[in-house]
């Protein structure tokens, strides 16, 4: 798995992108809105809104903002009407990208997001393209500098249903579950006093393709331009981008 053994950098760059929270409020208020409308504006009842309202939370989001999302999605109040899409492609160095969206209007943001991948070396490909590539999964990251014993950690993980626990990343531990087991291990991990850096649901790449010194920059950019439009909730890549040339671009 030597893509995502390289996500810590690549979250870095997210970070930076993600900082500007009101876009976050944004992407944040209109998953808790689908999450409510599909599961009902429990959170106890739906584990997708309570992760939603979780990632709130975090961003520091008002509560009442938090309770207006909710009840545009159960119909309370009035809200536009929002549907979920992805698009597929292909980057430089031919490196497989998911675009998860959230819209409005299916054609603008299709053509949008076409524009993006066509102006940065890439091109928008066909439903089924690359998605067979991909599998869900749930990601957990625990740092490396906090824990005393690399066996009793993946001991732990292994015990409260991971599928994996990939060790060779430089600064953190990757945790990989199937998405109904997230939450368990997540929590599991937090009482067991284990620090938690991410936690997340993602999808994984089933393999990755290398991307050279020359590549990686134009890589990057297409998925910061990606991740940077208003309609774009997740984005998902297979690039293998090795750390020394990570460091090179800061």
């Amino acid at each position: 798995m030597g893509g995502h053994s390289h996500w810590a950098g690549i979250k870095h760059k997210k970070a930076i992108v993600d900082a500007k929270r009101g876009k976050v409020w944004t992407k944040i208020s209109r998953e808790i809105t689908i999450a409510a409308k599909m599961g009902g504006g429990d959170p106890g009842f739906n584990p997708r809104l309570r992760r939603a309202v979780d990632d709130a939370k975090a961003a520091n989001m008002p509560a009442e903002n938090i309770k207006r999302a909710i009840m545009r999605g159960t119909g309370e109040i009035p809200g536009v009407v929002y549907e979920e899409l992805t698009y597929e492609g292909y980057g430089p160095a031919g490196v497989a990208i998911l675009v998860e969206v959230t819209t409005d209007n299916r054609n603008r943001t299709g053509s949008e997001i076409a524009t993006l991948f066509t102006k940065n070396g890439g091109n928008k490909g066909e439903a089924g393209c690359v998605a067979w590539m991909f599998k869900p999964k749930g990601f957990v990251s625990v740092p490396k500098a906090q824990v005393k014993d690399e066996d009793t950690l993946i001991g732990q993980a292994l015990d409260l249903g991971a599928d994996d626990v990939v060790t060779d990343a430089d600064e953190s531990y990757e945790i990989y579950t199937d998405p109904k087991d997230f939450e368990k291990v997540r929590d599991g991990l937090k009482a067991a006093n284990i620090p938690v850096s991410a936690a997340e649901l993602t999808m994984k790449p089933d393999t990755t393709v290398p991307v050279d010194e020359a590549n990686a920059p134009k890589v990057l950019k297409l998925i910061e331009l990606l991740e940077e439009h208003d309609d774009v909730k997740n984005v998902y890549a297979n690039f293998d981008i090795p750390d020394q040339v990570l460091s090179k671009l800061g």
